[in-house]
Parts: C-alpha cells; structure tokens; sequence
C-alpha cells in the first residue's frame, strides 16, 4: 500500500476511534478496548493517535470528558456535581473539582453559578491595550438579533426524520472553515458519481460546544447523504445518522 493511501486508512480508523470515545465518555475507554474498535494494536494506536490528533489518548478522554461536564453545567440546573463527577469516571468530587479547576481555572459549581461563557478559555481574547474582551457578550447579542430574524421570517416545525446515511469528511478547528472539509468531501463525491446533480443534501455534524472548547480543537463532521450502494474509502467516513424528531427550519 503506497503511503498516501495508507495515510488515509489511518485517518480513517482514527477517525472510528473519535466517533467511539463521542458516544462512550460514561463508559470505560481503556487503551485497549479503543484500539480494537480502531483494528490497531495498543502500542502501534498509542503512537498514531498522538501523531494525527496531537493529543495522548489519556489527554484526550480527560480533556472530553471535563468539555462534556461543563457543556452540561452551562445547561443542566438540576443534576448535581457528585452526579456529574461518577457519570464521567471520577471516583470522588475532590478529583473531579481538581481536574475541572485545572482545565478552566474555577471549581464546577462556580462555573455553574457564573454567567455562560464567562470563565471559559475559548470565551476571551486579548484586546489591544491588554485587557480581557468577553466575547459571549457579543455572541449573545448576535443570537438574540438573529432570533428577531428568525421569528419574523421563518416558519418551524417539528417532524419526524428518518435515518440517513451520510458520508462524511472529519473536521478540527473553527466551523468557518468546514469549507475545506466539504471541497474533499464533494470532488470524492464527484469521482465516485454520487452527485447526479447540483442539488444535493449537505448536513454538517458539530460534535463539541464552542463555548466550552477551544475552536482550534471543536470538531465537526461535513456529510453528504448517498445510498445505500456506494462504498466509501480513504479520508471520506459513514456515518449512520439515527430516526428521530428534529427541529426544521427553512431560511
């Protein structure tokens, strides 16, 4: 196997790796139990994991798992800490604090108490004379502007969707630039005669919350629903997207 294709196989068992640690951050993700869902022995998974993610795989689950509790603080008034602290793994809330407080600088039940996006890493940038812009201020204001918009020109629903089988071409860093992801996506798409025509049905994927991960780690899935028959190969994944209600709307 020439190394372009064989890079391309990697990323793509990497890739089934990150969908398993998303779906099972509760769960035990031994080294061992994720090389075997990504066909890899432990040693040689360990090693290609930190070359293609950047990250140790031990690095990676703790830093998931702490964005997952926060993202679930920012929204969930009603479950407790102790709670949170034994669904994602960690025997005690003294070491579920410590490694909350580690990675965003405040104990959990002071980032629950604070405003959303206050205290998050990904939710300030430094301004020209040295202090801290807060940008969810300006986040906030926008979504509030923009849902004005929606009430006065849109109409929603909810409606019962069916599966779908999505090819998909995995993203890392800011959404704005998905773009690159769904150019690779379409010239395969392209090549393999899946596009019979311009209209095609485009469905991008955002696996983590931009107000508790830093955007140069958010990940996201730019997807293509195709049939049932083509096969897909290289960099380009399947994804089997679940029945179920979804809000739809129409801009």
């Amino acid at each position: 196997m020439e190394q372009n294709e064989l890079d391309k196989e990697y990323t793509k068992r990497i890739n089934l790796a990150l969908i398993y640690i998303d779906e099972n951050l509760g769960n035990d993700l031994s080294l061992e139990i994720i090389a075997q869902c990504a066909y890899f022995s432990p040693y040689h998974f360990h090693r290609l994991f930190k070359a293609i993610i950047g990250e140790t795989l031990n690095a990676y689950i703790a830093r998931k798992r702490i964005e997952k509790t926060a993202s679930i603080l920012l929204k969930n008034n009603e479950i407790s800490i102790s709670e949170l602290a034994l669904q994602y793994g960690y025997n005690s809330n003294a070491a579920f604090t410590k490694a909350f407080k580690k990675f965003y600088g405040i104990s959990p039940s002071q980032f629950r108490k604070v405003k959303k996006g206050k205290y998050s890493k990904i939710g300030k940038v430094e301004s020209k004379n040295g202090q801290k812009e807060l940008l969810i201020d300006q986040y906030i204001s926008n979504i509030n502007h923009h849902l004005k918009w929606i009430a006065m020109h849109t109409e929603i629903e909810i409606k019962e969707m069916p599966a779908k089988r999505l090819a998909y071409v995995a993203h890392s860093g800011k959404f704005k630039e998905v773009g690159k992801a769904y150019q690779k996506l379409i010239n395969w798409a392209e090549t393999k005669g899946v596009l019979k025509s311009k209209e095609f049905e485009k469905i991008t994927i955002y696996h983590d919350n931009p107000n508790v991960n830093e955007q140069t780690k958010v990940r996201s899935s730019a997807c293509l629903i195709i049939d049932e028959k083509v096969e897909v190969d290289g960099d380009i994944g399947l994804l089997l997207h679940p029945k179920g209600k979804c809000v739809v709307a129409r801009f």
